[in-house]
């Protein structure tokens, strides 16, 4: 099992996290202009660039990777058939009473704090951009994807908002 996980490391785990969002129809550029849509009234001068690289940023981290793997993994087994009931009806149907996709993304918006939070509920409730894309493709599973595409944005979005008020868009620690 270690020699998998060297290879996986060996192409590097936000490539692969970046692959996997890639593969459900969800560029960074696409984020990128969510975080973009959430900062620019209390930033100005900050572009699309910005907004990407601290979207990698977040995807650098592990525990972001961690949610993204496995909340995609979850859609993807719901979609095939593959999860047992009770949970995979809930997941096809996306169940207003199932509330472990935003738990799950809530572990990406904790990395940054209150803003990220709140970010997070905006984008949750909206569905700008790509989530709402996400959200309503009746052909998919997305339970958890919306909320992960929206816990990176947030997160992404409460990171420029620190360095923003820290006088540096972009830390050299992108905490």
């Amino acid at each position: 099992m270690a020699g998998l996980e060297e290879r996986l490391n060996g192409i590097g785990m936000r490539a692969l996290a970046e692959a996997w969002l890639a593969r459900r129809g969800v560029t960074l550029d696409a984020i990128a202009e969510l975080v973009l849509d959430l900062q620019r009234k209390y930033v100005p001068g900050l572009t699309l660039e910005a907004c990407r690289a601290s979207v990698e940023h977040v995807l650098d981290k592990r525990e972001v990777q961690n949610a993204i793997f496995t909340g995609i993994a979850l859609d993807e087994l719901a979609e095939r058939g593959q999860l047992d009931p009770p949970l995979g009806a809930m997941l096809r149907r996306d169940d207003s009473l199932y509330g472990i996709d935003e738990v799950l993304a809530l572990s990406i918006t904790n990395v940054y704090g209150s803003i990220g939070l709140t970010n997070f509920g905006y984008l949750d409730k909206t569905k700008p951009g790509v989530i709402g894309r996400i959200n309503g493709d009746a052909g998919h599973v997305n339970t958890f994807l919306d909320d992960l595409v929206s816990a990176v944005a947030a997160a992404a979005a409460a990171r420029i908002a620190h360095a923003a008020r820290d006088g540096d868009l972009l830390p050299a620690d992108p905490a």
